[in-house]
């Protein structure tokens, strides 16, 4: 049977109440030092939804875990028989008014980086420079024998060769790009080796129960100790990943700000959190700091 990995978090405390004041979060961004974490609220403008918020994926779907994919073959079909598909519905998604605000602000200098731990890409295709992906992209797939990296895109095409006619219709995606499917949809879905050596090939995403590489979170430890504040756009903060640095900052006397609909868990740690949609909180932003959010330097990410 597998195992549902540990993801929910339940407030044991009483949280200070959201608001809809966005004038700490200008302020900030006035300043310039700026260090935003991204999560997947911010993508969910874009149809993309995230895993823990209303209508949540993690009500439906269980995410694949290292533990799982490493260990079992059918766990690896599973996986890319949804991914596959996923993936054309992933290659869909556009940025959104929250992501062009975001490369906006580091158009204008306002930003001092930018950590995202979403896997889609939507920053980049947004115009964002610089953009430290935590948790890996779904663009790339590795190999776990040889350590091979190559395009998404040369795997999706080998993938479509080899299994035609794979058009079931699926439920739902998800915040990882698997998409919901039943077993008797996924079939016999070939699953194809590493061309150099033959070896499992995996997505360079951090799965759950797998660990984000040390030097990653160094890198991004120092983005913490240079920036003026952190800005947290669309995270609960559920995971250690994102959570261990909004405390670095509150150790090291920087502010937090939070923009997330619903509570998260370094709420206790904020200056403030903004509970309104991230598009429309961060183009109000935007033009209250004149700063001009177009869609002209978006791009298709695939």
């Amino acid at each position: 049977m597998r195992m549902r990995p540990t993801l929910s978090w339940t407030p044991t405390e009483d949280l200070p109440p959201g608001t809809t004041d966005l004038r700490p979060v200008a302020d900030a961004l006035s300043t310039g030092g700026v260090l935003v974490l991204s999560g997947a609220g911010i993508s969910t403008e874009s149809g993309i939804p995230d895993y823990r918020g209303e209508g949540g994926s993690l009500s439906r779907h269980t995410p694949m875990t290292y533990q799982e994919f490493t260990a079992s073959g059918p766990a690896r079909r599973r996986y890319w028989a949804r991914s596959h598909l996923g993936w054309r519905t992933f290659g869909s998604a556009r940025p959104n008014a929250g992501h062009r605000a975001v490369a906006a602000f580091g158009r204008h200098g306002l930003l001092s980086g930018l950590i995202t731990q979403n896997v889609d890409g939507l920053h980049q295709a947004a115009g964002s420079e610089g953009v430290v992906e935590l948790h890996g992209s779904l663009d790339r797939v590795v190999c776990l024998s040889c350590g091979a990296f190559s395009p998404r895109r040369e795997l999706a095409v080998r993938l479509q060769e080899a299994n035609a006619g794979f058009e079931p219709v699926a439920a739902g995606i998800n915040p990882d790009g698997d998409a919901d499917l039943t077993d008797e949809q996924v079939g016999d879905f070939r699953v194809l080796p590493c061309t150099s050596c033959g070896g499992i090939l995996k997505p360079d995403v951090v799965f759950f129960g797998e660990a984000v590489p040390p030097q990653r979170i160094e890198y991004c430890r120092r983005l913490v100790r240079d920036a003026a504040s952190l800005l947290v756009l669309g995270s609960s903060l559920t995971v250690m990943s994102g959570l261990r640095f909004v405390r670095q900052a509150v150790q090291a006397g920087k502010p937090v700000l939070i923009v997330n609909r619903d509570p998260t868990r370094g709420d206790r740690h904020a200056l403030t959190r903004v509970a309104l949609p991230l598009g429309t909180a961060l183009t109000t932003v935007a033009h209250r700091l004149d700063i001009p959010v177009d869609g002209r330097a978006a791009r298709p990410t695939r």
